[in-house]
């Protein structure tokens, strides 16, 4: 497993817990994330991989939007979070820097692309691209910016060594286009975020 990859599981088998009490709630005061969501469950069809999934929060909103979800994390804490706190729902720990265990209609990754270095990212959207049927969605939440910054501590002071690379919209279109993706819609979220929209070409 390359460094960037165990720094980051074992920064986030760390601060599983912590991490799902400060962001359990997080969506109540975010309504265009919100709308973002349902956007996603209206218009997926089949299963979806909620890649990056953590205490699985996420996917079980889309599965109670009636949409077909599990989930995958690097870490194993937060797998074992998102089991205890979902029992009903499927979650498996693995890296998006691998091939999906099965072909899907829908892939959704908020916030987990922001530690994958960016020579990485065109070997991710290949994975994603190979894992969706065709005319599948493709939905990617993250931060907006030019620079990597080291998170050394977070969610309670707890220790962590993860870097968090910023990128701007345009950029990580033209990722997607190159890897085979059709994109759909961008919207920014303040100025600090970003949701894009793309479809499997």
């Amino acid at each position: 497993m390359s460094d960037w990859l165990t720094d980051t599981r074992d920064s986030y088998d760390t601060v599983a817990v912590s991490y799902a009490d400060q962001t359990r709630d997080l969506l109540g005061g975010l309504p265009h994330l919100r709308a973002a969501l349902r956007l996603f469950a209206e218009e997926v069809r089949g299963p979806v991989a909620d890649v990056g999934c953590g205490p699985g929060t996420i996917t079980a909103l889309l599965d109670g939007l009636g949409v077909d979800v599990f989930g995958i994390d690097l870490s194993p804490a937060m797998i074992a979070l998102a089991r205890r706190n979902h029992p009903g729902l499927r979650f498996e720990v693995g890296s998006m820097t691998e091939p999906l265990p099965e072909a899907v209609g829908g892939i959704i990754a908020w916030w987990s692309l922001i530690h994958v270095p960016d020579d990485e990212v065109p070997a991710v959207f290949g994975h994603f691209r190979e894992a969706l049927r065709p005319d599948g969605l493709l939905q990617l939440g993250f931060h907006v910016g030019d620079e990597t910054r080291l998170k050394t501590q977070g969610y309670g002071g707890h220790p962590m060594r993860v870097h968090v690379h910023l990128r701007r919209p345009e950029r990580v279109a033209e990722w997607l286009r190159a890897a085979g993706f059709t994109v759909e819609a961008q919207w920014l979220l303040g100025e600090d975020g970003a949701v894009l929209f793309a479809r499997r070409g």
